[in-house]
């Protein structure tokens, strides 16, 4: 049974910093591209962040670009985002995506609140 799992979210003060993961277990992770989405209320959900099978081809929105960092460790079946310089418009549910072919999987989604 494949399982995604997200953590690391919060409340966080504008300016600061949270570092989000994501676990995935019952699929050969070093075969699939990760992403990262997020989703703020009212809001379509928008992909925040891709990183490739092997980590050598990263892309970011340009709303964060600069900011956070995807990075993933094949090893431990971890995908991480480094937020930095966090802003009120940064509040979402973010939900990790693992994806090759036609397989497609979800989590079910940490919540990062940025308020002062």
């Amino acid at each position: 049974q494949v399982q995604v799992v997200e953590s690391g979210g919060g409340l966080v003060l504008p300016g600061g910093s949270l570092r989000l993961s994501c676990a995935a277990s019952g699929l050969t992770f070093k075969n699939y591209d990760m992403k990262w989405y997020r989703q703020a209320p009212g809001k379509e959900r928008e992909l925040v962040a891709t990183i490739s099978n092997g980590g050598g081809y990263i892309t970011y929105v340009d709303a964060v670009k600069g900011r956070f960092t995807i990075s993933r460790d094949n090893a431990k079946n971890t995908v991480y985002l480094q937020m930095n310089s966090l802003m009120p418009e940064d509040t979402a549910v973010y939900y990790c995506n693992a994806v090759w072919w036609n397989y497609d999987y979800w989590g079910q989604g940490t919540q990062v609140t940025v308020s002062s």
